[in-house]
Protein backbone atom coordinates (compact mmCIF):
# COMPACT_ATOMS: atom_id res chain seq x y z
CA UNK A 1 0.00 0.00 0.00
CA UNK A 2 1.39 3.40 -1.05
CA UNK A 3 2.18 5.11 1.62
CA UNK A 4 -0.36 9.03 2.25
CA UNK A 5 1.62 12.20 2.90
CA UNK A 6 -0.02 14.83 4.08
CA UNK A 7 1.36 18.54 5.04
CA UNK A 8 0.61 18.33 8.34
CA UNK A 9 -0.61 15.67 10.76
CA UNK A 10 -1.59 16.41 13.98
CA UNK A 11 -1.74 13.60 17.18
CA UNK A 12 -4.43 14.37 19.87
CA UNK A 13 -8.07 15.48 19.21
CA UNK A 14 -8.21 17.55 22.54
CA UNK A 15 -8.88 21.42 22.78
CA UNK A 16 -5.49 21.82 21.56
CA UNK A 17 -5.46 18.91 18.71
CA UNK A 18 -8.92 20.37 17.86
CA UNK A 19 -7.80 24.45 17.50
CA UNK A 20 -4.85 23.54 15.52
CA UNK A 21 -6.84 21.17 13.47
CA UNK A 22 -9.40 23.94 12.50
CA UNK A 23 -6.42 26.74 12.11
CA UNK A 24 -4.64 24.25 9.86
CA UNK A 25 -8.08 23.43 7.85
CA UNK A 26 -8.50 27.44 7.54
CA UNK A 27 -5.13 27.79 5.89
CA UNK A 28 -5.91 25.06 2.80
CA UNK A 29 -3.52 22.65 4.11
CA UNK A 30 -3.42 19.30 3.88
CA UNK A 31 -4.02 17.99 7.29
CA UNK A 32 -5.30 15.14 9.36
CA UNK A 33 -6.10 14.59 12.72
CA UNK A 34 -4.99 11.19 14.24
CA UNK A 35 -7.21 10.64 17.64
CA UNK A 36 -6.72 7.04 19.50
CA UNK A 37 -10.74 7.01 20.75
CA UNK A 38 -12.86 10.39 20.15
CA UNK A 39 -12.40 13.31 20.16
CA UNK A 40 -12.25 15.44 23.34
CA UNK A 41 -9.46 14.09 26.21
CA UNK A 42 -9.93 15.03 29.47
CA UNK A 43 -12.70 17.87 28.62
CA UNK A 44 -14.83 15.05 27.82
CA UNK A 45 -14.81 13.75 31.83
CA UNK A 46 -15.21 17.28 32.91
CA UNK A 47 -18.96 17.81 34.31
CA UNK A 48 -18.87 21.57 34.26
CA UNK A 49 -17.02 24.34 32.86
CA UNK A 50 -17.08 27.80 33.94
CA UNK A 51 -13.96 29.66 33.75
CA UNK A 52 -13.56 29.17 29.67
CA UNK A 53 -14.59 32.38 27.75
CA UNK A 54 -17.84 33.06 26.14
CA UNK A 55 -19.78 30.75 28.61
CA UNK A 56 -20.65 31.11 32.14
CA UNK A 57 -21.03 27.64 32.12
CA UNK A 58 -20.99 24.57 29.87
CA UNK A 59 -20.34 21.07 30.25
CA UNK A 60 -17.56 19.38 29.29
CA UNK A 61 -18.92 16.98 26.26
CA UNK A 62 -21.00 20.16 25.29
CA UNK A 63 -18.13 21.76 24.31
CA UNK A 64 -16.22 19.51 22.37
CA UNK A 65 -19.58 18.88 20.67
CA UNK A 66 -19.11 22.61 19.31
CA UNK A 67 -15.24 22.05 18.91
CA UNK A 68 -15.54 19.04 16.58
CA UNK A 69 -19.02 20.94 14.67
CA UNK A 70 -16.60 23.85 14.02
CA UNK A 71 -14.06 22.18 12.84
CA UNK A 72 -16.72 20.06 10.32
CA UNK A 73 -17.34 23.44 8.86
CA UNK A 74 -13.84 23.64 7.52
CA UNK A 75 -13.90 19.70 6.30
CA UNK A 76 -10.92 18.52 9.01
CA UNK A 77 -10.05 15.05 8.76
CA UNK A 78 -10.18 13.18 11.73
CA UNK A 79 -9.75 9.45 11.66
CA UNK A 80 -9.61 7.39 14.68
CA UNK A 81 -6.42 5.45 14.79
CA UNK A 82 -3.75 4.88 17.11
CA UNK A 83 -0.16 6.12 16.48
CA UNK A 84 2.45 3.60 17.29
CA UNK A 85 5.57 5.00 16.72
CA UNK A 86 7.46 7.98 14.38
CA UNK A 87 10.75 8.61 12.99
CA UNK A 88 11.35 12.16 13.43
CA UNK A 89 15.01 12.44 12.18
CA UNK A 90 14.56 13.33 8.42
CA UNK A 91 12.68 16.41 6.94
CA UNK A 92 9.67 14.21 5.94
CA UNK A 93 8.27 12.74 9.53
CA UNK A 94 7.49 9.27 9.20
CA UNK A 95 4.05 7.48 11.56
CA UNK A 96 3.46 4.14 12.10
CA UNK A 97 -0.39 3.54 12.30
CA UNK A 98 -2.51 0.81 13.71
CA UNK A 99 -3.16 -0.11 10.51
CA UNK A 100 -0.76 1.77 8.29
CA UNK A 101 2.08 4.35 7.36
CA UNK A 102 1.89 7.75 6.39
CA UNK A 103 4.15 10.74 6.19
CA UNK A 104 3.79 14.26 6.62
CA UNK A 105 6.47 17.53 6.61
CA UNK A 106 5.30 18.28 10.05
CA UNK A 107 3.57 17.11 12.89
CA UNK A 108 2.23 18.71 16.08
CA UNK A 109 1.87 16.32 18.86
CA UNK A 110 -1.14 17.29 21.19
CA UNK A 111 -2.09 14.21 22.99
CA UNK A 112 -2.53 15.25 26.59
CA UNK A 113 -1.97 13.67 29.81
CA UNK A 114 -3.48 10.69 31.83
CA UNK A 115 -4.03 10.44 35.55
CA UNK A 116 -1.24 9.94 37.67
CA UNK A 117 -1.70 6.55 39.99
CA UNK A 118 -0.53 5.98 43.81
CA UNK A 119 0.79 2.67 42.80
CA UNK A 120 -0.28 1.31 45.96
CA UNK A 121 -2.00 -1.79 44.18
CA UNK A 122 -5.35 -0.10 43.12
CA UNK A 123 -5.21 -1.42 39.97
CA UNK A 124 -7.30 -4.56 40.74
CA UNK A 125 -9.96 -2.20 42.30
CA UNK A 126 -10.59 -0.34 38.98
CA UNK A 127 -13.94 -0.75 37.94
CA UNK A 128 -14.85 -1.98 41.23
CA UNK A 129 -14.94 0.89 43.15
CA UNK A 130 -11.77 2.86 42.34
CA UNK A 131 -12.14 5.26 39.73
CA UNK A 132 -10.48 8.72 38.12
CA UNK A 133 -13.67 10.01 36.60
CA UNK A 134 -16.14 11.67 39.13
CA UNK A 135 -18.52 12.18 35.58
CA UNK A 136 -18.53 8.93 34.31
CA UNK A 137 -18.69 6.95 38.05
CA UNK A 138 -20.93 9.42 40.15
CA UNK A 139 -23.95 8.33 39.69
CA UNK A 140 -23.08 4.75 40.88
CA UNK A 141 -22.34 5.84 44.64
CA UNK A 142 -25.95 7.46 45.32
CA UNK A 143 -26.19 7.43 49.13
CA UNK A 144 -23.01 6.14 49.72
CA UNK A 145 -19.50 7.00 51.36
CA UNK A 146 -16.45 8.02 49.07
CA UNK A 147 -13.07 9.26 49.51
CA UNK A 148 -11.52 11.51 47.19
CA UNK A 149 -7.49 12.09 46.82
CA UNK A 150 -5.88 15.33 45.48
CA UNK A 151 -5.68 18.82 46.28
CA UNK A 152 -5.98 21.06 42.96
CA UNK A 153 -8.84 22.52 40.83
CA UNK A 154 -9.68 19.22 39.17
CA UNK A 155 -10.16 16.91 42.72
CA UNK A 156 -11.79 19.69 44.24
CA UNK A 157 -14.22 20.40 41.63
CA UNK A 158 -15.18 16.91 41.30
CA UNK A 159 -15.35 16.12 44.91
CA UNK A 160 -18.32 18.84 44.78
CA UNK A 161 -19.80 16.91 42.28
CA UNK A 162 -19.74 14.07 43.87
CA UNK A 163 -22.02 15.20 46.52
CA UNK A 164 -24.92 15.47 44.49
CA UNK A 165 -24.90 11.52 44.67
CA UNK A 166 -23.05 10.51 47.97
CA UNK A 167 -23.81 10.96 51.34
CA UNK A 168 -20.53 11.72 52.42
CA UNK A 169 -17.12 12.58 50.54
CA UNK A 170 -13.59 12.36 52.68
CA UNK A 171 -11.08 14.95 50.80
CA UNK A 172 -7.86 13.51 51.29
CA UNK A 173 -4.52 15.84 50.80
CA UNK A 174 -1.25 15.90 51.67
CA UNK A 175 -0.52 19.19 53.23
CA UNK A 176 -2.83 21.76 55.14
CA UNK A 177 -4.35 23.65 52.14
CA UNK A 178 -5.69 23.02 48.86
CA UNK A 179 -3.93 24.36 45.88
CA UNK A 180 -7.41 24.41 44.05
CA UNK A 181 -8.87 27.93 43.14
CA UNK A 182 -10.60 30.02 45.84
CA UNK A 183 -13.77 29.77 44.44
CA UNK A 184 -13.73 25.91 44.36
CA UNK A 185 -11.90 25.99 48.14
CA UNK A 186 -15.15 28.18 49.82
CA UNK A 187 -17.55 25.78 48.04
CA UNK A 188 -15.96 22.86 49.05
CA UNK A 189 -15.51 24.03 52.56
CA UNK A 190 -19.20 25.40 52.52
CA UNK A 191 -20.45 21.73 51.34
CA UNK A 192 -21.83 19.86 54.24
CA UNK A 193 -21.22 16.81 52.65
CA UNK A 194 -17.29 17.50 52.67
CA UNK A 195 -14.49 16.56 55.26
CA UNK A 196 -11.07 17.58 55.06
CA UNK A 197 -8.50 14.72 55.59
CA UNK A 198 -5.49 16.80 55.85
CA UNK A 199 -1.61 15.95 55.66
CA UNK A 200 -2.44 12.58 55.04
CA UNK A 201 -1.63 10.54 51.74
CA UNK A 202 -3.71 7.31 50.48
CA UNK A 203 -1.59 3.96 52.02
CA UNK A 204 -3.97 1.17 50.91
CA UNK A 205 -7.16 -0.05 49.76
CA UNK A 206 -8.96 -2.90 51.05
CA UNK A 207 -11.91 -4.56 50.26
CA UNK A 208 -12.71 -8.05 48.43
CA UNK A 209 -14.95 -7.79 45.49
CA UNK A 210 -14.88 -4.65 45.74
CA UNK A 211 -13.61 -1.24 47.53
CA UNK A 212 -14.59 -1.33 51.19
CA UNK A 213 -12.53 1.30 52.76
CA UNK A 214 -9.47 3.17 52.05
CA UNK A 215 -6.40 3.41 54.75
CA UNK A 216 -4.57 7.23 54.73
CA UNK A 217 -1.62 8.21 56.51
CA UNK A 218 -0.70 11.31 57.78
CA UNK A 219 2.46 12.58 56.88
CA UNK A 220 3.77 14.48 59.90
CA UNK A 221 2.65 12.21 62.30
CA UNK A 222 3.26 8.80 60.44
CA UNK A 223 -0.55 7.68 61.86
CA UNK A 224 -2.56 5.16 59.63
CA UNK A 225 -6.33 4.84 60.00
CA UNK A 226 -8.84 3.70 57.73
CA UNK A 227 -12.01 4.79 56.06
CA UNK A 228 -14.55 2.70 55.82
CA UNK A 229 -16.14 3.80 52.15
CA UNK A 230 -17.49 2.18 48.98
CA UNK A 231 -15.95 3.77 46.63
CA UNK A 232 -12.67 5.97 46.13
CA UNK A 233 -11.67 8.80 43.52
CA UNK A 234 -8.04 9.65 43.16
CA UNK A 235 -6.36 13.35 41.29
CA UNK A 236 -2.60 13.12 42.25
CA UNK A 237 -1.75 14.62 39.32
CA UNK A 238 -0.69 13.64 35.25
CA UNK A 239 1.43 11.85 33.23
CA UNK A 240 2.05 12.98 29.79
CA UNK A 241 0.95 10.75 26.92
CA UNK A 242 4.47 10.50 25.04
CA UNK A 243 5.13 7.00 24.66
CA UNK A 244 5.05 6.57 21.15
CA UNK A 245 7.36 9.61 20.21
CA UNK A 246 10.43 7.47 22.44
CA UNK A 247 13.60 9.22 23.09
CA UNK A 248 13.61 11.43 20.06
CA UNK A 249 12.29 14.57 21.93
CA UNK A 250 13.61 17.22 24.67
CA UNK A 251 11.48 16.54 27.52
CA UNK A 252 11.75 17.88 30.88
CA UNK A 253 11.87 16.70 34.23
CA UNK A 254 8.58 15.09 34.87
CA UNK A 255 8.55 13.70 31.05
CA UNK A 256 6.38 16.27 29.22
CA UNK A 257 7.87 18.26 25.49
CA UNK A 258 9.79 21.31 25.82
CA UNK A 259 8.63 23.57 23.58
CA UNK A 260 9.61 27.14 22.89
CA UNK A 261 7.18 30.00 22.56
CA UNK A 262 6.18 28.98 19.02
CA UNK A 263 5.32 25.49 20.20
CA UNK A 264 8.23 24.52 18.11
CA UNK A 265 10.01 21.21 20.31
CA UNK A 266 14.33 20.17 20.05
CA UNK A 267 13.23 18.70 16.32
CA UNK A 268 12.31 20.80 13.36
CA UNK A 269 8.98 20.39 11.82
CA UNK A 270 8.11 18.98 15.36
CA UNK A 271 5.37 21.05 17.47
CA UNK A 272 3.47 20.40 20.90
CA UNK A 273 0.44 22.00 22.69
CA UNK A 274 -1.62 21.44 25.21
CA UNK A 275 -1.06 19.54 28.51
CA UNK A 276 1.54 17.04 27.03
CA UNK A 277 4.05 19.94 26.61
CA UNK A 278 5.89 22.14 29.86
CA UNK A 279 3.49 24.54 30.79
CA UNK A 280 2.63 26.33 33.54
CA UNK A 281 -0.74 25.99 33.41
CA UNK A 282 -2.99 23.37 31.97
CA UNK A 283 -6.04 24.72 31.13
CA UNK A 284 -8.86 24.63 28.20
CA UNK A 285 -8.10 28.21 27.64
CA UNK A 286 -4.62 27.54 27.30
CA UNK A 287 -4.75 24.35 24.95
CA UNK A 288 -6.86 26.32 23.08
CA UNK A 289 -4.23 29.12 22.58
CA UNK A 290 -1.03 26.63 22.45
CA UNK A 291 -2.93 24.97 19.36
CA UNK A 292 -3.75 28.38 17.32
CA UNK A 293 0.35 29.21 17.56
CA UNK A 294 1.41 25.29 16.81
CA UNK A 295 -0.91 25.51 13.62
CA UNK A 296 0.26 29.06 12.56
CA UNK A 297 4.27 27.42 13.35
CA UNK A 298 3.79 25.01 11.70
CA UNK A 299 2.18 26.48 8.67
CA UNK A 300 5.07 28.93 8.13
CA UNK A 301 7.70 26.25 8.79
CA UNK A 302 5.96 24.51 5.92
CA UNK A 303 5.86 27.40 4.15
CA UNK A 304 9.44 28.06 3.89
CA UNK A 305 10.45 24.34 3.59
CA UNK A 306 8.44 25.00 0.11
CA UNK A 307 10.57 28.46 -1.01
Amino acid sequence: MAETHYDLVIIGGGPAGLTAGLYAARSRLNVVLMEKIVPGGQVLVTDWIENYPGFSGISGPDLIDKMVEQTKQFNLPIESNEVLSMDLSGAIKTIKLYDRQITAKAVIIATGASPRTPGIGEDRYVGRGLSYCATCDGPFFKEKVVVTVGGGDTAVQESIYLTRFAKKVYLVHRRNALRAAKILQERAFENPKIEMVWDSVISGIDGEAGVEGVRVKNVKTGDERQIPCEGCFIWIGILPNIGFAGAALQLDEQGFIVTDEHMRTSIPGVFAAGDIRNTPLRQISTAVGDGAVAAMAAEHYIENLKS
